[in-house]
């Protein structure tokens, strides 16, 4: 069954005077690359500065958690945030938390992080459904998975900034001056989203309803069987990918590979989500993005079934494994959130992706803690991996009855 939505075309921006789809493109990745920058920030250099916080390194864990919580609240009231200030305002507001939280993390008490660390989660909650609204306004259906592909593969490369960028400013200048410096960027892409513009606020009540506005949104996603079955891959796709990001080096390590040998493992792994990203998106347009989707997940799965056994691997072969659960892992995201523009109206694009992005920050906060949880009783990561596997079979199965319905 194909949507109607899916029938809307993107206007022509030289005919309607509207930002091109290479300009917008770059101006949400780079603010993609800059929330991602953010959120990780204290990440690479948490041995350097937890004693002037006063806190053991381990604590920026609890960060990241805070971050993923308070972006799950901020995603579920994102639709309405975009309904009664339009796009381009909302993802404003996202970079202006990134800029002040940066500043607000310079005081190094752990008080002020925490509260930065919920305006950061405020601003990746609801920048998503505000860069897909903006995005999708300029992108043709038949090359949204591509596009969107591409925005997305801003995580991983701002991760790579976190994880190799801002140690070596800090080691050079000091990381308040670092992060300092970090919020430039974060505060300039203000004016430049004012300059550049994007799409019409949409017409309003002039009152804002949090809870009716997420309410509708869940009515929106839970209304279709497509949109349904994508907020359960975000959830169930995202555990995994973050499981994979928060124990790759660990995993190693315990199999006696050294910590600078699994950090490039790790590097790797990022490089190639990057690419997984842009690959998975092109494959998407072509032959479908539930079909894609499913394919992920049966790859995963043979993946983390794999891993079962990584002592036994030759190296060169547990690098490709990794490699590969991560080519996966880390390229849904776009598929994803295309797929949701193609099965709503444009005007519900905002909405509807917030509403799904609720049940994937729900993934990135069970999934590691499951996966530690498990290890706890294993004593092996290796067999953690085997015993979650049939998450991304799930994902298989509900991805590949939604393609067969599509074409049915």
């Amino acid at each position: 069954m194909t949507s109607t939505a899916s029938t809307h075309s993107a206007p022509d921006p030289s005919k309607t005077g509207a930002p091109s789809i290479a300009s917008v493109l770059a101006t949400t990745t780079t603010i993609q690359i800059l929330s991602t920058m953010t959120a990780l920030a204290l990440t690479g250099i948490a041995p350097l500065v937890a004693g002037e916080f006063g806190l053991a390194p381990h604590y920026v864990g609890y960060q990241i958690s805070v971050i993923y919580a308070a972006g799950t609240f901020a995603s579920a009231m994102a639709g309405t945030l975009i309904q009664h200030r339009g796009p381009v305002q909302v993802e404003q507001l996202a970079l202006a938390c990134f800029g002040t939280a940066l500043l607000l993390l310079t005081s190094a008490s752990p008080w002020m992080a925490l509260l930065a660390s919920m305006v950061i989660g405020v601003g990746y909650g609801v920048q998503n459904p505000a860069s897909a609204q903006i995005l999708g306004a300029v992108t043709p259906p038949h090359r949204r998975s591509l596009i969107f592909s591409i925005k997305q593969a801003g995580v991983p490369i701002g991760g790579v900034v976190a994880a190799l960028l801002i140690p070596a400013l800090a080691g050079w200048l000091g990381w308040r001056t670092t992060f300092v410096l970090g919020a430039v960027p974060c505060f300039a892409m203000i004016g430049v989203l004012a300059l550049k513009g994007g799409p019409e606020r949409p017409a309003a009540p002039v009152t804002i309803s949090v809870w009716r506005g997420f309410v509708y949104e869940q009515r929106l996603v839970w209304g279709k069987a497509p949109l349904r079955v994508l907020a359960m891959l975000g959830m169930l796709y995202s555990s995994i990918q973050l499981s994979l990001s928060a124990f790759a080096v660990i995993m190693l390590v315990e199999h006696h590979w050294s910590m600078v040998a699994a950090g490039l493992v790790a590097g790797g792994v990022q490089a190639c989500g990057a690419l997984g990203r842009v690959s998975w998106g092109g494959l998407g347009d072509r032959f479908g993005g539930f079909t894609v989707l499913a394919v992920i997940g049966v790859v995963s799965m043979a993946c983390m079934i794999a891993l079962w056994r990584i002592d036994a691997l030759p190296a060169a072969v547990a690098i490709a494994v990794l490699c590969l659960l991560g080519f996966c892992m880390s390229g849904w995201n776009g598929v994803v959130m295309a797929e949701c523009t193609r099965h709503c109206a444009p005007e519900d694009a905002g909405r509807v992706i917030g509403g799904s992005l609720v049940y994937t920050f729900i993934g990135v906060m069970i999934g590691p803690a499951a996966m530690a949880t498990i290890y706890g009783f294993t004593g092996d990561y290796g067999t953690s991996f085997l015993l979650v596997s049939w998450v991304a079979g799930l994902g298989a199965l509900l991805a590949g009855r939604a393609a067969i319905s599509s074409k049915a």
